[in-house]
């Protein structure tokens, strides 16, 4: 009677079949995956299963049943704590969380109230099946156990095996070379699951560690051969316009471009940036594009400072921080002897600043330890932005000139806090808090960056300056949708509507120029580089980089998001589908794109792919170390 009991009532198919439950209502209502058919819910539907059957049921090759009930007990805590580290990141970054981002856990610190926004109460629920597996495996460990022979756990691992690539051949089936066209999580946790997606990427992780000690300068040499034959080789009328003067960046957090020219609650949300708009001394671009990332800001930073794109995992600013780069102020400080500096009011270790600006040729970093910061001048995610342009003003008036400078803003930063006192403007009022609370810190912002102007002006610096302002990333994710359709008054956020929304703002303000306009031409942050280099007047042709000048109509056109998604004078591409980039309509749904003769993305998306592949085996490899760009 005994024997049948272990036999009928095995802890570890219980287990699985529990633990298969929690993480399908996790996908499927937890995380916002986008199905378009049966075949894509069928998938998603057995590949929990399938994963945890196969992990869960390694549990029988113990002999002792004290073991086994042991290994069950912390695989289903473990895989919690997986799923819920994944819940918890995707509720911020509707994204999963990649093995070079494990090895960032030192920016948690900083995080603080932005984490706890992320939980909620009713995420108690996802202990309960730990809960009853604890309890069975305790108190009914002997009738819960198994003891299988040899041939038994055989199969039982060749059941779980078969289940696997039962699974990965639909996923095969539905989405056509899955692995090697890999720019989408979503695509690979959707078709074989969270856990398998994992242990795809420390494969990946693995491969791409090897690449820096296999590269070589013959690498160097085709890439340098594609950049060339895409650079142009017309000089901007603007050539030499801030030619001498001091260039000063601000990186403002979060800044998308719909708050530029709007209202809510019938008041201007950034006031000061419309007045730029009109200036005859600003550049306004306003379908200029982010590509971070999920180094977010850092990414942001790379993409200006190097024109090369971020990596598709991770943070180069973590992951390869001793590399050789060529970036803009170790050129500006080579080609016409500028000191450079960054100021940002934040602990040096995050995003592993301190590291990575020496690589980039920074002079100096002004971090947290550079400011006075109080509970009264600071909230979130420290300094407020008034008193930071405030106190930065004495270290600008010490430098010796010209100099580069970035500003990296902190206000405007998800949770988007804010002391009544501060606010100049209400939140808007919808089912987003995060929405909501977002327009006040905009404004604010606004505010402290019309305030810096007039300190450079009381200071001296303004009139021998360049000013350029860019949104580093978006503020709003994917989760507010909802919310961010009642604001714009749309029925729905669709992904044509999401991937407009990645523009940010860019302004580059030249005092007393008088050639300021409002440019139209798709851009992105890629092109920051060799744009203002062109601005002051600085020639680096044997530099190899992605971007274009913004000021020239020889450009190759498009902008590459680093998801393979991309945005061209025409046309608009994401989740396979492509649209009409001025109307929105489709012209080629996910159905047809294998049909080349009607797709008119297809080409552009191969021209894409190559260009991020090419940046890739740069970041990778280290492969600057071949390359001598001193003339």
């Amino acid at each position: 009677m005994h024997n049948n009991n272990i036999k009928n009532n095995p802890l570890f198919v219980l287990g699985s079949i529990l633990f298969g439950i929690k993480t399908y209502i996790i996908y499927r209502f937890l995380f916002d995956i986008e199905l378009d058919n049966f075949m894509q819910e069928l998938i998603l539907l057995i590949n929990p299963f399938v994963s945890s059957f196969l992990f869960f049921s390694l549990s029988v090759w113990y002999k002792k049943h004290s073991q086994q009930m042991k290994f069950i007990r912390y695989s289903s805590l473990i895989g919690t704590i997986i799923l819920y580290i994944n819940l918890v990141f995707y509720r911020s970054f509707t994204d999963f969380i990649t093995i070079p981002q494990l090895f960032q856990l030192d920016n948690m610190g900083d995080l603080g109230s932005s984490i706890f926004s992320l939980i909620r109460l009713y995420d108690l629920i996802l202990i309960v099946d730990v809960v009853v597996i604890w309890y069975l495996s305790g108190k009914k460990q002997h009738t819960m156990s198994v003891d299988y022979s040899k041939r038994k756990k055989r199969m039982t691992l060749a059941l779980s095996l078969l289940l696997l690539i039962g699974n990965f051949i639909l996923a095969e089936i539905e989405r056509p070379q899955l692995f090697t066209r890999a720019f989408d999580r979503e695509y690979l946790v959707k078709n074989i699951g969270l856990f398998n997606y994992h242990i795809y990427d420390l494969a990946l992780n693995t491969k791409v560690k090897t690449q820096r000690v296999f590269a070589d300068d013959n690498q160097l040499t085709e890439i340098k051969e594609y950049v060339n034959n895409k650079q142009s080789d017309v000089q901007s009328e603007l050539f030499g316009l801030a030619k001498g003067k001091n260039l000063i960046f601000i990186s403002a957090e979060s800044l998308q471009n719909f708050v530029i020219n709007n209202k809510v609650n019938g008041k201007e949300i950034t006031p000061f940036l419309n007045s730029l708009v009109e200036d005859e001394d600003t550049f306004y671009f306003n379908n200029f594009y982010h590509q971070a990332m999920q180094g977010k800001t850092s990414d942001s930073e790379f993409l200006a400072e190097n024109s090369l794109y971020p990596l598709p995992r991770g943070a180069a600013f973590f992951t390869h921080s001793q590399n050789e780069y060529n970036a803009l102020p170790e050129i500006l400080k080579e080609k016409a002897n500028y000191s450079s500096a960054v100021f940002h009011a934040n602990n040096k270790s995050f995003w592993n600043r301190d590291e990575m600006y020496k690589s980039l040729g920074y002079d100096r970093y002004y971090g947290e330890q550079a400011f006075q910061i109080t509970e009264e001048n600071s909230i979130g995610w420290g300094l407020k932005d008034k008193p930071f342009f405030e106190q930065s003003i004495k270290y600008l008036q010490s430098k010796s000139q010209p100099f580069y400078t970035k500003f990296i803003t902190l206000t405007n930063h998800f949770p988007y806090e804010l002391n009544e006192e501060d606010r100049s403007i209400e939140p808007y009022d919808s089912n987003s808090q995060t929405l909501n609370n977002y327009f006040p810190t905009v404004r604010y912002t606004d505010e402290a960056i019309e305030q810096f102007f007039a300190q450079l002006k009381d200071a001296g610096l303004y009139e021998n300056s360049i000013i350029v302002i860019m949104g580093d990333h978006y503020g709003i994710s994917e989760n507010h949708n909802k919310a961010m359709s009642q604001y714009l008054g749309k029925d729905q956020i669709t992904p044509y509507d999401h991937v407009q929304l990645q523009r940010v703002p860019l302004f580059i303000h030249v005092p007393g120029s008088g050639k300021g306009e409002v440019i139209s031409r798709v851009a992105g942050q890629i092109d920051i580089k060799p744009t203002l280099l062109s601005l002051m007047g600085i020639k680096n042709e044997r530099d190899i980089y992605f971007g274009n000048n913004l000021f020239i109509n020889d450009r190759k056109g498009f902008v590459a998001l680093r998801n393979g998604d991309f945005i061209s004078e025409n046309y608009l591409y994401t989740e396979g589908v492509c649209y009409d980039r001025q109307s929105g309509e489709t012209i080629v749904d996910k159905n047809d794109l294998d049909n080349e003769t009607e797709n008119p993305c297809g080409p552009i998306q191969e021209k894409i792919l190559k260009e991020l592949s090419y940046s890739d085996e740069i970041v990778y490899g280290d492969l600057f170390r071949y390359a001598n760009f001193m003339k």
